[in-house]
């Protein structure tokens, strides 16, 4: 009898879960509820739809975490990466996406397969039997999310995700903007030119940070406490803090020279990233709002060279909601109450669309050795799958358990007896040297557990 996998949700997540077990010979299902059911923030039926950002940050797999997070996910022949670099953009050390052909390759490679099929059904409750994996992200159907938080037994945990506004090209105002990534990152004249930098005086950010603080805002429900993560948090927000957190954050004034005045250092400066292929399309990096459209328009034209600004898409909040991983899976990303169902992605409490898809990655792989009666166990810590997928599992505090981007501290400390504390740099590369040689074998013992 042949036994399927089936996958609620096709995201990052669901789709690499998808490819990965069907690439060990399982049959797979991906049950995907759009379009027939919309969410708040997707556009398209699409599989691997990007919602937020356009980027998967940081490419560094020396010196940097999510870096050596893409090279993991490459080595394990991830479709999610490789559909990323097919569509990579200038974006100086960092890996940006054209979205939209990005989500296309996604759905075009996995309607391609032969053993996957693609369902467009909602999936509305917790299947009692089969082999499952949940990766339905932080826009859970309503009825799904219910369903899990009385499986768990507690309320569903949520914070609140925004995104960034993104313009028309040709409506900003390049008399005033430059092309410059920050200190000239990058290994080309395209990389080094990947951001548009709109600068702004003393006065004007003032009057920017006053139109922030007073504009109209997105209101909760009653009784509803919004928490956000902190590393997408709305401009709003970080405003409130302090009048100077935006000029220390994603307006910090540094690396960049303004052609058109080279003698006026700015107070602030307001990066946009190119978000297609095409370059018609920016968006503003690191402004993600919860401001209503009307008042968006306004405050955002203040930006020197986007007074004539005109927006593809504005900028918006939704709620995001995920499970208490470290008490509810076990090592392997099963419910413990329910080991036929596997969670995997956003909804476990890691945050980004490289963490999701990595732990998309390691369920399927899980499941689909399950399926076939082999035994895989969890990657090494020193790795940054296994740093992940054991911070979710048991590694964080159940109490205080919040949306974690990989990073180097959820690693095992190095430990370099000749030499003692090694400076940051040298640090960060004997991580990842660790990091990759445990990778490689946990590959290879996958291929051999297989044989």
């Amino acid at each position: 009898m042949i036994k399927t996998l089936n996958i609620i949700g096709g995201g990052m997540a669901g789709s690499e879960a998808a490819w990965q077990a069907a690439n060990m010979g399982v049959q797979v299902i991906i049950h995907e509820m759009r379009p027939k059911v919309e969410t708040f923030a997707h556009r398209t039926g699409n599989l691997g739809e990007m919602v937020c950002s356009n980027s998967f940050r940081s490419d560094d797999d020396e010196q940097n975490a999510v870096g050596l997070l893409h090279w993991e996910m490459r080595q394990a022949g991830g479709l999610i990466m490789a559909s990323a670099d097919k569509h990579a953009l200038p974006a100086g050390g960092a890996l940006a996406v054209d979205r939209d052909p990005f989500a296309e390759t996604v759905t075009a490679q996995i309607k391609a397969h032969p053993n996957i099929t693609v369902s467009y059904d909602e999936i509305a409750s917790l299947p009692e039997d089969g082999n499952w994996i949940i990766a339905t992200g932080p826009l859970t159907s309503g009825n799904l999310a219910e369903a899990i938080a009385a499986e768990t037994g507690q309320d569903a945990l949520a914070f609140f995700d925004a995104i960034a506004p993104i313009m028309y090209f040709d409506t900003i105002n390049m008399d005033k903007a430059w092309f410059q990534s920050r200190y000239d990152k990058g290994e080309t004249e395209e990389d080094r030119t990947a951001y548009l930098n709109c600068p702004m005086d003393k006065d004007t950010y003032e009057a920017f940070i006053d139109a922030l603080l007073t504009a109209e805002k997105t209101e909760f429900k009653d009784g509803e406490t919004a928490k956000y993560f902190d590393g997408c948090l709305p401009i709003e927000v970080m405003a409130e803090r302090g009048r100077e957190t935006l000029r220390y954050g994603p307006m910090k004034p540094v690396g960049l020279t303004n052609p058109h005045q080279p003698d006026v250092k700015a107070h602030a400066i307001v990066q946009l990233r190119r978000d297609n292929a095409l370059g018609t399309l920016f968006n503003i990096v690191g402004f993600q709002t919860k401001m209503k459209y009307g008042a968006q328009k306004e405050v955002l034209r203040m930006i020197p060279g986007l007074e004539e600004a005109e927006f593809a898409r504005l900028g918006g909040i939704h709620r995001n909601t995920f499970i208490n991983s470290p008490t509810l899976l076990d090592n392997q990303m099963r419910l413990k109450s329910k080991p036929h169902l596997r969670f995997a992605g956003q909804i476990t409490g890691v945050e980004g669309y490289v963490e999701s898809a990595a732990m998309g990655l390691l369920a399927g792989r899980f499941a689909a050795a399950e399926i076939l009666g082999q035994s895989i166990e969890s990657p090494a810590p020193e790795t940054a799958m296994g740093a992940l997928v054991t911070h979710i599992t048991g590694g964080a505090e159940a109490k205080t358990f919040q949306p974690m981007n990989v990073n180097f501290g959820l690693f095992p400390p190095v430990v370099d007896a000749k030499t003692g504390r090694k400076n940051r740099a040298t640090r960060y590369k004997m991580y990842t040297d660790r990091a990759k040689a445990a990778w490689s074998q946990w590959l290879d013992q996958a291929r051999l557990d297989a044989a």
